[in-house]
């Protein structure tokens, strides 16, 4: 079903991430439209994850990029805020690396920090949206989003992947849960096996 839903969302949205990748490529300075990483997958099989690149590639004096927050373009706030990053990974749905709902796919540099209980996440494959992004997204701690995480493991169903998908949406409508920026940092702080 993953795979019908992402074709025919690709279908509807395709004109929307031409036109995103083109904003994106001039906002960026030239430093592309896309941004590819590894992530772990189910099992903690690693693949190539798909999103729209909203930040530059500039750097300070001492060669080092700045920081997330003065990286981060008006263009590329504006497609994080709407989630409009994430429709890329639509492309990974239908690869199979990825499904429309599970726990979102994190850095591979976190996976032996993970407790045994924490690393239960990897026993289904990452999704688009999750159930930690349905009660906070980036502004919960990584406690609470991995007690979520493992808590949809337990509970996988269809109806919890429907409830998700009309949560997501809700959110997505209203930009709720978005945080952009957050001190240094325009993501969520890393995660450190302590926190």
């Amino acid at each position: 079903m993953g795979f019908s839903i992402a074709f025919i969302a690709l279908f509807f949205v395709g004109w929307l991430i031409i036109v995103v990748a083109i904003l994106l490529h001039f906002a960026n300075n030239g430093a592309g439209a896309f941004f590819y990483q590894e992530r772990p997958g189910k099992d903690g099989k690693i693949f190539k994850v798909i999103k729209f690149k909203t930040m530059t590639d500039d750097r300070g004096p001492d060669g080092e990029l700045l920081p997330d927050s003065e990286r981060l373009t008006r263009v590329g706030k504006f497609v994080r805020s709407t989630s409009i990053d994430e429709l890329p990974q639509l492309i990974n749905v239908l690869k199979g690396d990825m499904a429309l709902i599970g726990p979102r796919p994190l850095l591979v540099k976190y996976l032996p920090l993970y407790s045994p209980e924490q690393a239960r996440r990897h026993e289904v494959r990452p999704g688009i949206s999750g159930w930690a992004q349905c009660h906070g997204r980036n502004n919960i701690s990584w406690t609470e989003k991995f007690k979520l995480d493992v808590w949809y493991v337990d509970h996988l169903s269809l109806w919890v992947d429907l409830k998700v998908i009309w949560i997501t949406i809700l959110k997505v409508l209203k930009r709720a849960d978005v945080n952009t920026e957050s001190g240094q940092s325009a993501t969520m702080e890393p995660f450190t096996g302590n926190n």
